[in-house]
């Protein structure tokens, strides 16, 4: 096991050694009681923290980290895949809980040489991998018992939610799942991406199946894929749209979504962060697809 994997599990005797003299001595006390001072980093941790009912213990989050609105009002270190040393360390906390893909390296490899506990918290896009996400935090925080029961709670909340969602009468909605369409280019969502998992799971089918992950579309693949419905994040700015702005792109005037202005919008985080709420996104988008 790597240094970096000995950090991800615990604070170890040697790596609190490590901090050595005048730094061992001001690591707060709550630290060894299992309080530590936590940064969420990841909107999907950051609401787990909140659900278990552990949120006193954060001290900051990262841009990710919108819901539940009061984290908002928590100190902001960056983007999770942008972070700076100097914003994480400004915050001084006793451990770090993270989704999975934050960075850049150099600055892990800096928090790695500060001693700070590092946790990565597994991903997935299916009930067993959120419960597993939400094991993860429960054992990091100590609170195992909660996060069981949270876990139980949110896996049958899902399950159910797609058993509702297959309910539906006629052929599955072929859903074309759009990232940004800055500039008029298309980006879309193929196979092996969270946008693609929640589809299927709302009881449609992916527009893009067969393409890996998140890929411009031209114009010609985009007509191909012929969505019945359009499926993007509710955000404005640059990566939003509205209807009348997408449906008069050359790449989907000529689909059936065009014909029918089918065009569905739900918070990001709620939609593609696979946590507490991925029942409620599950029901929400069956609903938006094929209707209550």
């Amino acid at each position: 096991m790597n240094r970096r994997s000995v950090l991800a599990l615990t604070l170890s005797t040697a790596a609190y050694l490590a901090l050595g003299g005048l730094g061992a001595a001001i690591l707060p006390a709550q630290a060894a009681r299992g309080e530590a001072d936590t940064l969420a980093i990841g909107g999907s941790v950051t609401e787990i923290v909140y659900a278990l009912g552990q949120q006193h213990r954060l001290i900051a989050r990262d841009t990710t980290s919108t819901f539940p609105p009061e984290a908002q009002a928590l100190p902001d270190v960056g983007y999770m895949r942008a972070l700076s040393p100097e914003g994480v360390l400004s915050v001084s906390p006793d451990l770090i809980l993270s989704e999975e893909g934050a960075g850049p390296p150099e600055t892990l490899e800096v928090l790695e040489e500060a001693a700070i506990p590092f946790i990565t918290v597994p991903g997935g896009f299916d009930a067993e991998s959120v419960a597993a996400k939400i094991r993860a935090v429960g054992d990091a925080l100590e609170v195992p018992g909660e996060a069981e029961d949270l876990a139980r709670q949110v896996t049958g909340q899902i399950e159910a939610a797609k058993a509702r969602a297959q309910e539906h009468g006629g052929a599955p909605k072929r859903v074309l799942f759009v990232l940004s369409a800055q500039g008029g280019r298309l980006m879309g969502a193929g196979d092996d991406t969270g946008a693609a998992a929640i589809i299927a799971m709302a009881g449609g089918v992916n527009a893009l199946e067969g393409v890996t992950g998140y890929k411009p579309l031209s114009d010609e693949a985009a007509a191909a894929a012929a969505p019945d419905v359009i499926l993007m994040m509710d955000r404005g700015g640059d990566h939003g749209a509205s209807a009348d702005e997408l449906f008069a792109l050359p790449a989907l005037a000529v689909t059936p979504a065009a014909e029918s202005r089918s065009l569905v919008q739900m918070d990001g985080l709620k939609l593609l962060g696979f946590g507490p709420r991925t029942g409620e996104a599950v029901s929400e988008l069956a609903a938006a697809l094929y209707g209550s």
